[in-house]
């Protein structure tokens, strides 16, 4: 915590050494549905995912994949838990949970170049 008085000057964030996003866009607005971001960096994969709930959050079995094999092939067996996600008129939670992984592979596929 800040003391009364002390700012925030900088933020120092490690750079990745590869980093992508992708995104599945509904049809008719255009806007995500379901969003993931990869990033291979010295401590490791990371992946966030957006759209399918309240929030932006890390998914820690494609990180725990990707730290075994950054390819997109390393997470198409990991289980996107639907429960938690949102489902309306675009889309069922179980449909967003199946985006996380197909967004996700193509995310590190875009990285891997």
């Amino acid at each position: 915590a800040l003391e009364p008085g002390e700012l925030i000057t900088a933020f120092r964030f490690p750079v990745p050494t590869k980093a992508a996003y992708a995104k599945f866009r509904q049809p008719a607005s255009r806007f995500a549905l379901v969003g993931v971001f990869v990033a291979l960096t010295p401590s490791g994969p990371r992946v966030a995912v957006t759209g399918t709930g309240n929030g932006v959050f890390r998914h820690a079995g494609l990180e725990a994949a990707l730290g075994r094999s950054f390819t997109p092939e390393a997470v198409a067996g990991v289980k996107v838990d639907a429960s938690e996600m949102n489902g309306d008129l675009h889309a069922s939670a179980a449909y967003r949970a199946h985006l996380v992984t197909v967004q996700t592979q193509a995310a590190v596929r875009q990285a891997n170049g």
